[in-house]
C-alpha cells in the first residue's frame, strides 16, 4: 500500500477560484525547519543562505529555510555547528508555516496576539517565540506588513481556522503557496 502525502490544512484550504486579496494567509507546502539546540552563541550560522534563524528560547532556535530541503537543511547546519556540541534536529514534519501579509496584517494579528508588532518595536528580521491563538507559535516579521508564524503541525488546524475568522472583516484570503 503506499500512501499520499497531505498537508494537514489540505481540507481547510480549497481552490475556490476567487482573487487574492491584500490582506493574505499563504500556507507554505514543504518549508524546512529545524530546531537548534546550542549551549552558547551560534554565529556560525549567521552567514548561512536561506536559512532563517529564530529564536525560541535560551540556547534555542528555529532553522527556517523555504529553498532547501528539511534534510539538507539539517545536515548544512550540523556541519556549520560541528565541534560546537551544538545538536540540530529536522522538525520540517512537525511544525506549519503560514505567511500572513498585508496592509491590516497588523489589526488581523493584535486579535490574537498580545505582542506590540509596531515597526518600532518588532523590526524586519526581528523573531520571538510567543502565543499565537493560544497556542505556542515562533512570529517573524520578514517584511514591512509580512510576517511568517511556525506552529506545531497538531495545532495548526485551530490557529489557521483562528486567524481566517480575525482576518475576515478584512477579506483575508488564504490558499497554499504553490496555488
Amino acid at each position: 500500500m503506499s500512501f499520499m502525502p497531505r498537508h494537514i490544512l489540505e481540507e481547510r484550504i480549497g481552490d475556490f477560484g476567487r482573487p487574492v486579496h491584500a490582506d493574505h494567509l499563504t500556507v507554505l507546502r514543504r518549508p524546512a525547519i529545524a530546531s537548534v539546540l546550542a549551549g552558547g552563541p551560534v554565529e556560525a550560522l549567521s552567514g548561512m543562505a536561506e536559512v532563517s534563524l529564530r529564536p525560541v528560547g535560551p540556547g534555542q532556535w528555529l532553522a527556517v529555510s523555504q529553498s532547501l530541503p528539511g534534510s539538507l537543511l539539517a545536515e548544512s547546519l550540523a556541519a556549520a555547528l560541528a565541534g560546537l556540541g551544538a545538536h540540530v534536529v529536522d522538525q520540517s514534519d512537525g511544525f506549519v508555516l503560514m505567511h500572513i501579509a498585508g496592509p491590516n496584517v497588523r489589526r488581523i494579528l493584535a486579535k490574537c496576539i498580545a505582542v506590540d508588532l509596531h515597526g518600532d518595536v518588532f523590526a524586519i528580521g526581528q523573531a520571538a517565540a510567543m502565543m499565537c491563538c493560544h497556542v505556542a507559535a515562533n512570529v517573524a516579521r520578514v517584511g514591512a506588513d509580512a510576517f511568517e508564524i511556525a506552529v506545531p503541525r497538531s495545532y495548526a488546524d485551530d490557529v489557521f481556522e483562528e486567524i481566517v475568522e480575525m482576518g475576515r472583516e478584512f477579506s483575508l484570503t488564504s490558499a497554499f503557496d504553490d496555488a
